[in-house]
């Protein structure tokens, strides 16, 4: 028998946000296990024959831009509207459907499609889609609607409520923490299956290289200082403040490194970071310009890296967010055995603390426990190596490739019966 295809479905499955590389990594799993892995997003890096591009699921495409902005901040709905978005949904609603049938799709994961409304006439076509066929479907939702204030002044509650995400019979839910699911149930009905984001433990970061030789010289950290590692965008939700003012009361010739952009959030925030840095009297360098998702070269020759070549190099990593869905650059610096600064943000206290992770800790503000213990542990590497040790076993027993298979068994065995996960044809 033919192994059995699976369609992934987003916005975009490219680069280093949390969901394309969170899709990577089920893909991965779902191949090692014997399935063959598509996909379809408005923006792609995927392999070509295996990749069915159409740009205007992309929340960046104009149209889909200029429904959602017509969208929220508003109450009521013009009839023009609501045209548009029936005339988009028509259409993106065919091309999914030549998806299925080019790569003869056994089933879909739509790729937080279905959770929050950045496209909405790609959760409605999708929902049709799912409820014409009834083939099966296991929707991944990584945020929800109702955890973003941006999205609860709206005219398309109506929409909302239909698809995002959908209640239909043939959808296995899968959320990746605990308040999701339970918001979930409480909200909709819906029960879900809690899966974490993963990395892969078992394997562990690949060997360095010599491109990566000369990382801190060519970022602009000196031989004397500490590099203090902020591997996020630089958004309100991710607190930087924070980490800008550890950096300066720790005391010691220290610089911190940002390293990746606002993104498509906007710069009014980056300005505050840039500002409260020299108000702090430290220095802060933000290298987005040499730090992308691939190796390669600028224009005036300066080495490109990747956040991979990075991480190996740093002294300590902050993380000082906020809010998070799950927390992907907690995983990575446990993964990469680097001592880790992080905020006791609500899945953090929730999902992960309670596993016995050894960090530097943060409550929402830098106490001076906080600064005693990042001096201690920057001033003791054997106090430093044991707590990376200890992380690096609970990552593997919680958040490694073999849980996500344990746990895509119990999701797949609900639509299929059971499977043998090395042999799924």
């Amino acid at each position: 028998m033919k192994p059995k295809h699976i369609g992934f479905i987003s916005f975009r499955l490219a680069g280093t946000d949390g969901v394309s590389l969170e899709t990577a990594k089920w893909a991965t799993v779902l191949e090692q296990a014997g399935f063959e892995s598509y996909f379809m997003a408005g923006e792609l890096d995927t392999p070509p024959d295996r990749s069915f591009l159409e740009e205007k699921l992309h929340f960046q495409h104009p149209e889909i831009k200029e429904i959602y902005n017509d969208s929220f901040g508003k109450t009521t709905r013009s009839a023009v509207l609501t045209s548009r978005i029936h005339e988009m949904r028509h259409f993106l609603k065919a091309r999914i459907y030549e998806f299925i049938k080019h790569f003869e799709i056994d089933l879909i994961i739509p790729q937080n499609a279905l959770t929050i409304p950045l496209n909405i006439p790609l959760g409605l076509a999708l929902t049709e889609i799912i409820a014409e066929t009834g083939m099966p479907v296991i929707a991944h939702h990584h945020d929800f609607f109702w955890e973003r204030k941006r999205f609860l002044r709206n005219c398309v509650y109506d929409y909302i409520n239909m698809c995002f995400p959908p209640h239909l019979p043939n959808v296995e839910h899968v959320v990746i923490n605990s308040s999701a699911k339970n918001q979930l149930a409480l909200r909709t009905g819906i029960s879900s299956t809690l899966i974490p984001n993963v990395m892969n433990f078992e394997l562990g970061p690949p060997p360095q290289d010599e491109y990566i030789s000369n990382v801190r010289s060519d970022l602009g950290v000196a031989e004397d200082e500490l590099f203090v590692l902020q591997p996020t965008r630089v958004v309100q939700r991710k607190g930087i403040e924070h980490a800008i003012e550890l950096v300066s009361r720790m005391d010691r010739k220290a610089v911190l490194v940002i390293s990746h952009a606002s993104g498509d959030e906007g710069y009014e925030y980056q300005m505050r970071v840039r500002e409260y840095a020299d108000m702090m009297k430290i220095r802060a360098l933000f290298v987005d310009d040499i730090i992308q998702e691939e190796r390669g070269t600028t224009e005036n020759g300066r080495k490109i890296y990747t956040l991979e070549d990075v991480y190996p190099h740093a002294d300590l990593v902050t993380y000082p967010s906020l809010i998070e869905g799950f927390g992907n650059a907690f995983l990575e610096t446990i993964w990469y055995r680097k001592p880790i600064m992080v905020n006791n943000y609500s899945i953090y206290a929730t999902d992960i603390r309670p596993k016995g992770f050894r960090v530097i800790e943060m409550d929402n503000f830098i106490s001076q426990d906080t600064i005693k213990t990042a001096n201690e542990v920057l001033s003791n590497r054997k106090l430093a190596r044991e707590m990376a040790e200890v992380n690096y076993s609970l990552g593997l027993q919680y958040y490694s490739y073999s849980v996500l298979k344990n746990l895509l068994r119990g999701v797949l065995t609900r639509h299929w019966g059971d499977l043998r996960m090395d042999s799924a044809s």
